[in-house]
């Protein structure tokens, strides 16, 4: 009789492992399937936009160390400034010729 109960026990709890893999399978299937049937140019964008901003923002920066941070912040929206000036002087000296 207690093997009976021991086998029951046990029964219950793969049956309870094997829920919560089956689940996690599901899950797993469902977040692929979603990720392909995304438009494609939102996700695209998305990441684009975040990954510059954790750029501009020193993301990757050591975090205790603020001057670092502020120096990188500032050094990189610098540099876009400075990206930005040469375009327009490039436009418009093109549109002047």
């Amino acid at each position: 009789m207690p093997e009976a109960r021991f086998s029951g026990r046990f029964a219950a709890m793969t049956g309870r492992s094997d829920d919560r893999e089956r689940r996690d399978e599901a899950e797993a299937i469902l977040r692929r399937v979603r990720q392909e049937t995304e438009p494609q140019t939102g996700v695209a964008a998305e990441r684009m936009v975040l990954g510059a901003r954790r750029h501009f923002w020193a993301g990757d920066a050591d975090p205790a160390d603020r001057i670092e941070v502020w120096g990188t912040r500032i050094g990189r929206l610098a540099g876009l400034a400075a990206f930005l000036v040469l375009a327009v002087l490039l436009v418009i000296q093109l549109l002047a010729e």
